[in-house]
Order: structure tokens, then C-alpha cells, then sequence
């Protein structure tokens, strides 16, 4: 069956693999190259014969690949953390391009075959990061945004690497070259950017109209391969076309279904990349080579680390942060082997660098999830090391925090709860990392910890151990379960209230421990009902039935399944028998100048008076001496006849006789 046979062997081969990968945490890359190996030419057993067909098609899967990172690129996402991202990758590259050129230099390897080398290891794994971000808890949290950031412009950097290394080989007949690629990248790039925003919109919403998912996954592939293929005729990469036409793509309305529809196909053609990528690789040399692969292991990742953790602390961010990085970005990433590819095509490596690259960046990616989980024991290690390097503190008490409320967000929602707090003198502490944040609570002299709530030595600081309440106000699901596991090793009891976005979210956050959910887009919407029927004429006393029920609906599960939310369901049920209302007393009222000793409305009417508000002043449970004056509002308990008869008895036409004898 010759290339059907063999693409038959790759994919249940990369199935076996990838449940392997997955039963064992690791990567679903790392069980398709260790399958490659196993098909490859230099293990015996099966054997995949057309290698050469299955390369060919490999390389539809690296153009895929960046097809689908142009999909998914948006400045957006580097916002938060554009500096460290923008100037900091750049630097980091070139750090550890030059950490490349010592490793060569001491091991003999050309000034050229090191180059390469160096730009192989500069790259870091999206896709290992992302899983064990994921895995940890830690997306959402500022180190999982920097190192986000950091990847995005790596990953984006691919490209002009692909296009400038091949031409170094040859400086001076490489340089006229290389300006010409980037006269002709350029003319490409205006080309595209006026064929993505004139043509390629109408185009895809003339397919778009007709329906048919088929079509408009046929349309999206072809966009992509097609302008990848004349990026080639061109005489540029074919997977810088690629990407310019995800670029592109990214920019329009169908964005988010083209990368849904192509998804599938990356991942399948990604599949025959990696796997292609282990079929190269030689068992032979790694047994003939340990000593060095694991010298390699080592200098890479201590060096990168360096790098990583180094630079972090000089872009200001300090305590868990780089040490957070470092760890995590220390492995070298799939898009090496994108270029590690294109350097043994080319001829610019040979195999043994090849395999030891490859060797290298498998051996680092399957520690990552290893290493990168100590960044919190060592650095409670380092706290006790060098005690005069503390968290940065805003505003604490010298005397410490105790039965205070520990916040974790100083967002609109945390701060806002800060500023109430603040009036009432109540201890309190926040937590935020987001230092332009940080500036605003220092300002208005708020107690701050700058950190991630979600890191014990954080919690620590903010002395949750003593704390009588922790809000969570932060929306990411992943980040608050993080933050209420770590409060829960510190403090058992401690009642947490925290925020959700969504149903789904609430039970998972209450068997976590979660006192109390607050949903702010489901409050927001029963007091945008609550205002609709005000104004539609509603009693307030019906208004406030309704949504005590609706609310009581939404969080039956729970009453289920705690008995302190059994008591508040019961409760809230009381206090929906009992009306509360308010009645204002018009000008020239019966009420007016009468003691509550006078009118005796709970023998008259079978109302309750609980409060009466003047001239903006409350006055809770007014004693039977307190006469009534024009402009008072009185809130009562009763049923709605008894208000009414309340209402009826004090309106100017009334005669406190009669309304009391019909009440009555």
C-alpha cells in the first residue's frame, strides 16, 4: 500500500504513543517521537519504508503549525506584560544563542554549526508549558503571563530565523541575499496585508453564506497552504507563508473558526512532523553519547535558567517571580525542531548535532513538569536563607494582622471592598500582582502585599493563619481553586468567599471549601431585574420574592449539601414571610405629630415599625415615644393588607378611625 500503509503505522502508532504520553502527564510530542523512534531506520522491528514521502508531508504539518500560530497571534495577549516580552525575549535570545556558541566552542564545533545550536536551545515549548501551567494551577497568574508573553514573540521569531541562519553560512554572498529576502518579505507582507483586509474577507463570507462547513474548511486550508506555496515561488520559506496568511486571517471576522476548523488538521499533520522528527533519531547515538547528551542536559538547562530568571529580576519583577520563570522556560521547544529541520535539509548541520538537539530537547521537555513544580519549595528554602530579602510590603501594621480580612485582587471588586473596609476601620490586607495596581492601593494608603496569592510564602505574609475571612476576588476559576488549596494548607477554618463565572464553577468551588460564591454578572442581573420592575410598578415586597427565589434556585445544590447553607435557605424563606416595606408620610398626614404610642399600629393594623429614616438619618427600632413628621420614611413588617392598610391610614384624606376599624 506503500504511503497509505505508512501513515496507517504513524497514526495508531501515535495513538499507543500519545495514551502513554498522557497516562504518564507528559506531552502528547514526546510519545510521538518516541513512536518515530521506534519506526525509524535505526531500531529494526516495523518500519516505515517511504520516510522520504512521510517528510514530505511533515512539512505540510510545520506549515500548519505556524498557519495556526498566526490564527492565535494578537498583541493583546502581550499587553500585560509587553515589556519583559517585547525587549526582554530579544535579549534572551541572544543570551542563550551566545550560552550556544560556548557550548560549541567547548565541545570543537564550527562557529557556524554553533550559531545554529544556539538558535535551536533559545527556544523554549509553548506546548509543554501550557499543559503544565495548566496542570499546576498556575495559568492566570502573572509568572504564567510572563512566560506566555516570552513564548509568544519565541514562537514568532521562528520565521526570520528560518529565513537569516541559512544565509550566515555564506556571509558575503549571504548578506546581499539576506537583504533581498527581506526587500522580497517586505513586498510580500504589503501584498498580503492588502489582499487580507480587501480580498480575503468577501471571499471567505461569499463561502461563508453557502453553509457548508466542508467548503469553508476547504477555503481556510487553502488560504493557507496556497499562500504558503507562493511565498515559495517567491523565493521565501514556505512556512513563513504560512504564518503571513494566519497573520492575515486573524485579523477578520471568521478568525476564531478557521482555527477551530483547522485545529484537527494541525494536530494530524503535526503528528506526522514529530513523528518524522523522531525517525532521525538514532538510539545507537545516545547510548554511544550519554556522558555528553547529559552535559548538554545540564548546560542548557542551568543556563537558561540563568537567562530567564536573570532578566525577569532586571524588568523589576522580584520575590517568586524569577525563580518562577526560570524553571519553567529552561526546556528547549517543538519549533527547534522546526529548525533543526531545515539546518540538516540544508546541510548546515549534520546528524549527530541533529540527534543531540533532539535528545536534548525531549530529555528537557519531560523534566519540565519536575522542575518547574519546586519554584515554591525553593524559594521558601531561599526566604529562610536570606531573611533580608522579604516580600515587598505596602502600609502594614508594625504590630502584624490579626482577625483581619486578607484580600486576593485588588481589581474593581477587591478595591472597592478595600475602600469599604478602609471607612470602617476594619484590619484588612490585599494582595495583588499587578504593580500599577500596587501603586493605586499605596496611594490611597490601603495595607498591600505585592504577590501571588495563589504562592504559600505570599499567603504567609498576609498572615492568613490569623485571618478571619479570605475574598477571592479574581475571576480565573483555575487561579481561585489554586489560591483556596493553598489557604486551606495554612488555615483550615478560615471562611473563604470567592468569585465565580459561571454555574459550572460553583460546586467545584465549595467542595474546594469555598464558604460563600459570589456570582457578579448573575447579581447584576437579578438588580437590573429588580430595577426593570420598579419601574414597571411592582411592589418592592413581590421584587424582592422573586428574586430571593430565583436566587434560591441557583444555589439549591448547595443548601443540599451544607448544613450552614440548609440554615441560610430556612432563613431566607422566614424572612420572605415577613414583608418589609416603606411608607413614606405625606404633608398633612393623620400621622403626622402622632407618638407610635398614639397610633398603636401593630394592635390596630398588625404592623411592625423597624425603622423610620429622617432627613437622612436611620433610626432603628424607634421607641413608642417618636412622633411622626411630613417626609419620614417608615419601614414596616407585615403582610400586603396590613400594608396597604398602613398606606391607606396615611394618606392626607384618611381617618386613622376608620382606616383602624377596617383594618381591624
Amino acid at each position: 500500500m506503500g504511503i497509505a500503509a505508512d501513515i496507517a503505522i504513524i497514526v495508531v502508532g501515535g495513538l499507543i504513543g500519545g495514551l502513554i504520553a498522557q497516562r504518564l502527564r507528559q506531552p502528547l510530542i514526546i510519545g510521538y517521537i518516541l513512536v518515530g523512534v521506534l519506526l525509524g531506520p535505526n531500531t529494526g522491528g516495523i518500519t516505515v519504508s517511504g520516510i522520504r514521502d512521510i517528510e514530505m508531508l511533515a512539512e505540510i504539518g510545520v506549515a500548519l503549525l505556524l498557519f495556526a500560530l498566526g490564527l492565535e497571534y494578537s498583541l493583546k495577549k502581550l499587553q500585560p506584560v509587553r515589556r519583559i516580552a517585547l525587549i526582554g525575549t530579544p535579549l534572551q535570545m541572544l543570551l542563550t544563542i551566545g550560552l550556544g556558541l560556548l557550548i560549541g566552542a567547548a565541545i570543537g564545533w564550527t562557529t557556524y554549526t554553533s550559531l545554529w545550536f544556539g538558535a535551536m536551545i533559545a527556544l523554549s515549548s509553548t506546548m509543554v508549558i501550557l499543559k503544565t501551567l495548566a496542570s499546576q494551577g498556575r495559568m492566570g497568574t502573572l509568572s504564567s503571563r510572563v512566560m506566555i508573553g516570552m513564548l509568544i514573540v519565541q514562537d514568532l521569531a521562528v520565521v526570520p530565523l528560518m529565513i537569516i541562519l541559512p544565509q550566515l553560512h555564506d556571509p558575503e554572498a549571504g548578506l546581499p541575499v539576506l537583504g533581498m529576502a527581506v526587500v522580497k518579505a517586505a513586498i510580500f507582507l504589503g501584498a498580503m496585508i492588502f489582499i487580507g483586509t480587501r480580498v480575503i474577507p468577501r471571499l471567505l463570507a461569499a463561502i461563508a453564506r453557502w453553509n457548508s462547513r466542508e467548503l469553508f474548511l476547504l477555503a481556510v486550508t487553502a488560504l493557507g497552504l496556497g499562500i504558503g506555496y507562493i511565498s515559495y515561488l517567491f523565493g521565501l520559506s514556505f512556512a513563513f507563508g504560512a504564518f503571513v496568511a494566519g497573520l492575515v486571517l486573524s485579523e477578520s471576522d471568521y478568525a476564531h473558526q478557521a482555527l477551530s476548523d483547522i485545529i484537527p488538521l494541525r494536530d494530524l499533520f503535526g503528528l506526522l512532523f514529530f513523528t518524522s522528527v523522531g525517525m532521525l533519531l538514532d538510539p545507537a547515538f545516545l547510548v554511544a553519547n550519554l556522558g555528553l547528551v547529559l552535559l548538554v542536559v545540564l548546560l542548557v538547562g542551568a543556563g537558561k535558567m540563568l537567562i530567564f530568571g536573570g532578566l525577569t529580576w532586571g524588568f523589576g519583577y522580584g520575590n517568586i517571580m524569577p525563580l518562577a520563570v526560570g524553571l519553567g522556560l529552561f526546556q528547549i521547544g517543538e519549533f527547534s525542531f522546526v529548525l533543526a529541520r531545515t539546518g540538516l535539509r540544508g546541510g548546515f548541520i549534520d546528524n549527530d548535532i541533529y540527534s543531540l538537539v533532539l535528545t536534548t530537547t525531549v530529555v528537557t521537555m519531560v523534566l519540565t513538569p519536575l522542575v518547574s513544580g519546586q519554584a515554591d519549595r525553593i524559594y521558601a528554602l531561599r526566604q529562610r536563607w536570606f531573611k533580608h530579602e522579604p516580600l515587598q510590603t505596602i502600609n502594614l501594621p508594625a504590630g502584624g494582622l490579626s482577625d483581619h480580612v486578607v484580600i486576593a485582587g485588588g481589581g474593581r471588586v477587591g478595591s472597592a471592598v478595600a475602600d469599604v473596609l478602609q471607612r470602617l476601620g476594619r484590619p484588612f490586607v490585599v494582595i495583588e500582582l499587578d504593580q500599577r495596581r500596587v501603586d493605586g492601593l499605596k496611594e490611597e494608603a490601603m495595607p498591600t502585599i505585592y504577590g501571588d496569592a495563589s504562592h504559600r510564602v505570599v499567603l504567609e505574609a498576609a498572615q492568613v493563619e490569623h485571618a478571619r475571612l479570605v475574598l477571592i476576588t479574581v475571576p480565573t476559576i483555575i487561579l481561585t481553586q489554586a489560591t483556596v488549596a493553598e489557604v486551606r494548607r495554612i488555615n483550615s477554618t478560615v471562611h473563604i468567599v470567592a468569585r465565580a463565572e459561571g454555574l459550572e464553577h460553583l460546586r467545584a468551588l465549595h467542595d474546594l471549601g469555598v464558604y460563600e460564591v459570589v456570582q457578579p454578572e448573575f447579581e447584576a442581573g437579578l438588580e437590573m431585574t429588580r430595577q426593570t420592575l420598579l419601574h414597571l410598578g411592582i411592589a418592592a415586597a413581590e421584587i424582592q420574592r422573586f428574586t430571593d427565589a430565583v436566587r434560591d434556585e441557583l444555589y439549591a445544590p448547595l443548601y443540599e449539601l451544607h448544613s450552614d447553607y440548609q440554615m441560610l435557605s430556612h432563613l431566607r424563606g422566614a424572612a420572605r414571610l415577613l414583608d418589609l416595606a416603606w411608607v413614606t408620610v405625606p404633608e398633612a398626614s393623620p400621622l403626622s405629630g402622632k407618638s407610635l404610642r398614639e397610633l398603636d399600629m401593630r394592635r390596630q393594623m398588625g404592623v411592625s415599625v423597624v425603622g423610620v429614616v429622617r432627613e437622612g438619618d436611620l433610626n432603628t427600632n424607634p421607641p413608642g415615644s417618636y412622633r411622626f413628621t411630613a417626609g419620614d420614611a417608615v419601614a414596616v413588617i407585615g403582610d400586603n393588607d396590613q400594608i396597604a392598610a398602613l398606606q391607606e391610614l396615611a394618606e392626607p384624606d384618611s381617618h386613622p378611625e376608620s382606616a383602624a376599624g377596617r383594618a381591624e
